[in-house]
C-alpha cells in the first residue's frame, strides 16, 4: 500500500470537507464525518488544520478557486459575448455535472451570514476577498461595464438559489430565467 504524502492527505480532507459541508452546512457537519470520508482519525485531522473553521474555510477557498478556474478556462482568449457564451455555458454543465460546487458557494454564504451574526470576522473576510477574485475574473473576460458583470452573476446566484430548492428540469420557475437572453443560448440543464 502507497503511503499518501501530508500534502496529498490534505488534499483528500479538502475535498471530503467540501461534499460534506456542500451537504451538511457548517454547523450541520462533523469533523468526525470528513475524516471517516476520508479514512483518517479527528486527532490526524487536527494535525493538518488547527480545527474546523479552518478546514471549512480551506474548503472555501477551494470552491472559489474551482470557479475561478471555471470560468478563466471557459473564457481563455476570448472577449464579450464570446467569453459570456462560453462562461455560461461552463456553468451550466456544473449546474448537473458538480451539484457540490454550488452547493458549497451557498453553504459560504450562510456561514459568512451566521458567523458574522456571532461577532467573528474571519469567515466573512476570507469569502469576500475569494469573491471578488472571482468577480475581477468574469469581468475582466467579459471586458463590459460593471451592469453587465451584475447581470451575469446575479443570474449565476438566482440559478444556485433555484437549484438548491430543488425545482426540476421544465418547471414553469426556469422560464423567467430565460437563459437565451443572458446565457447566450445556451440551456440550463437542470
Amino acid at each position: 500500500m502507497v503511503r499518501m504524502s501530508a500534502a496529498e492527505r490534505r488534499e483528500s480532507i479538502i475535498r471530503a470537507a467540501s461534499a460534506e459541508f456542500a451537504r451538511g452546512g457548517y454547523h450541520g457537519t462533523s469533523t468526525e464525518a470528513i475524516a471517516k470520508r476520508v479514512g483518517v482519525s479527528q486527532p490526524y485531522l487536527f494535525r493538518l488544520f488547527p480545527g474546523k473553521k479552518a478546514i471549512f474555510l480551506a474548503a472555501a477557498e477551494r470552491c472559489v478557486e474551482d470557479t475561478i478556474r471555471m470560468f478563466a478556462e471557459a473564457s481563455e482568449g476570448l472577449e464579450g459575448e464570446e467569453a459570456l457564451h462560453a462562461m455560461a455555458n461552463a456553468y451550466a454543465r456544473a449546474v448537473t455535472e458538480r451539484p457540490e460546487l454550488l452547493m458549497m458557494q451557498m453553504q459560504m454564504y450562510l456561514a459568512v451570514a451566521a458567523a458574522e451574526q456571532e461577532g467573528d470576522q474571519e469567515f466573512g473576510a476570507t469569502v469576500r476577498a475569494g469573491w471578488l477574485r472571482l468577480w475581477d475574473t468574469v469581468h475582466l473576460a467579459l471586458g463590459v461595464d460593471v451592469k453587465e458583470t451584475t447581470a451575469f452573476m446575479a443570474h449565476g446566484m438566482l440559478i444556485n438559489c433555484l437549484s438548491a430548492m430543488g425545482f426540476p428540469s421544465g418547471h414553469r420557475i426556469w422560464e423567467g430565467l430565460d437563459p437565451s437572453a443572458r446565457f447566450g443560448g445556451s440551456a440550463v440543464s437542470r
